[in-house]
């Protein structure tokens, strides 16, 4: 059951990735619908990502994988309700939006490391689509 566990987070991990890229292009060309798809789309990941934290509470995982899970959905829920249920435009406000870029990239940096800590090779896809996302994000920022 384990195994099944790494897989679900795993690939939760590089859907999580593509997704955020994708957010970031459809920033970038300002399309709301597909903004909003992709949110979405994001936080409907908080559900592999609570069966994979409750089947590692389960079978006793380390710490250290149990706290990145912990990690990720506590970004998962922030972005739920600083996006959708309170809907205020947190990224304008720096005393809200920096915290918030702490706990994304703690929340990437989980990710990385479990996966790593999983299985290596699926370590380095998670790694890919992690600098996939980073691309795109210069992307959106810089005017190209």
């Amino acid at each position: 059951m384990n195994k099944l566990f790494d897989v679900i987070f795993v690939y939760s991990s590089v859907v999580f990735n593509i997704l955020i890229s994708a957010l970031y292009i459809a920033t970038k060309f300002g399309n709301m619908v597909l903004m909003q798809v992709f949110g979405g789309l994001v936080i409907s990941l908080m559900v592999p990502f609570t069966i994979t934290l409750l089947g590692y509470m389960r079978e006793k995982a380390t710490k250290r994988t149990i706290i990145s899970n912990g990690i990720i959905l506590f970004y998962l829920f922030l972005e739920l309700l600083l996006d959708y249920i309170l809907k205020i435009p947190f990224r304008e406000i720096l005393e809200i939006h920096v915290p918030y870029i702490i706990v994304f990239y703690a929340a990437l940096f989980s990710m990385i490391g479990v996966s790593f800590e999983k299985n290596k090779k699926m370590g380095h896809v998670v790694v890919v689509t992690f600098l996939i996302l980073m691309v795109c994000l210069v992307y959106c920022l810089f005017p190209i």
